[in-house]
């Protein structure tokens, strides 16, 4: 088998995704990303590794596949690298592969946002996933370094691989998402999102085309093959697909980008 560093030099693609990265870190880095921010002032804190904060901000996702039950299954446990407690994408009711099932979403339904999160994989070829308006899957996988791969917008970008720090450690998406918008009920603008992987930008104002996966994946997943993108806001979701994987320190702030642009400017 490959290791992801031989994928890593065997594709031009990738390759070109990190003279790029490396670009943006000498010119383009900022102080308030990465592992161990702190919430931005008006941010709304959604894990913070309290049971209070969980059972308060989050439920299950009831998709076509939903086969949990309340109250939420997923644990609470310590933290393998520092003190604490973190999530665990741990439910009885998930078999290997099988999202949909138990995934957790967010009670408040969001539009424009800026979002920070930590996660950790566990053990080698993990799998979760960050879901923007549960639709627009960030990818989360050990020993993935395809467009479907580690901080993919999956199936659309490639994967900055070379930024994952790997299993059992601490790794952090911050990322200032714009959502669709509509003129009398057509998709006039698609989804935009910039993105910084443990500090570094690696998706400049990149526009999300679609749902994948089907509609076990998320809203609009089973709508015109995941392109019937509609006029609604959704949840943050996040995914249990039979691995474990742990999150930590996520915060979200909404935001109104009125202009389509998803820079971490001052302007926003």
């Amino acid at each position: 088998m490959n290791s992801p560093l031989t994928l890593i030099r065997s594709t031009p693609l990738l390759l070109s995704t990190l003279a790029l990265a490396g670009s943006f870190l000498a010119s383009d880095s900022i102080a308030d990303v990465g592992v161990g921010a702190p919430p931005i002032p008006g941010a709304e804190v959604l894990i913070d590794g309290s049971r209070s904060t969980l059972d308060e901000k989050w439920t299950y996702w009831e998709g076509p596949r939903f086969g949990s039950s309340l109250p939420m299954k997923w644990k609470l446990v310590q933290d393998p690298v520092d003190s604490g407690t973190v999530l665990q994408t741990d439910d009885p009711a998930v078999g290997l592969g099988k999202y949909g099932v138990a995934d957790l979403v967010t009670k408040k339904e969001y539009r424009d946002f800026r979002l920070h999160i930590e996660f950790l994989v566990m053990n080698p070829e993990g799998n979760s996933g960050v879901y923007l308006q549960n639709r627009y899957e960030i990818q989360i996988q050990d020993g993935d370094a395809t467009s479907h791969g580690m901080g993919a917008v999956i199936n659309e970008t490639p994967s900055p691989y070379f930024l994952y720090k790997g299993i059992r450690q601490w790794n952090s998406y911050d990322i200032m998402f714009r959502a669709a918008r509509f003129k009398d009920g057509q998709r006039v603008e698609k989804a935009r999102v910039t993105m910084y992987f443990n500090g570094v930008k690696i998706h400049a104002n990149q526009e999300i085309n679609q749902v994948w996966g089907g509609a076990n994946s998320g809203i609009d997943g089973g709508n015109d093959g995941g392109k019937g993108i509609t006029d609604t806001p959704g949840g943050l979701k996040l995914q249990c697909e039979g691995h474990d994987v742990r999150y930590r320190n996520t915060w979200i702030k909404e935001m109104n980008l009125d202009k389509t642009q998803t820079s971490f400017s001052r302007q926003n």
